[in-house]
């Protein structure tokens, strides 16, 4: 018996990282000159204004964005 443990981390919690880039994602977190910022569509609460799941952050509140120039 095996319990597979891949597949997409939690979203829709400040604070983790899911393995993929969401759509108000500039880079996939980590990514040397990104940085994590508040989505500004939701501005980090994770949901729109009608309570639905913010589509941008996908329910994080949270983006990773470019913070430097080059």
């Amino acid at each position: 018996m095996s319990t597979s443990t891949s597949g997409s981390g939690p979203t829709g919690t400040p604070g983790t990282t899911p393995n993929h880039l969401k759509p108000g994602d500039e880079a996939m977190a980590g990514t040397p000159g990104t940085g994590e910022d508040l989505c500004p569509d939701c501005s980090g609460k994770g949901k729109k204004a009608d309570g639905a799941e913010c589509p941008t952050c996908e329910g994080t509140g949270r983006i990773t964005q470019g913070i430097g120039g080059g």
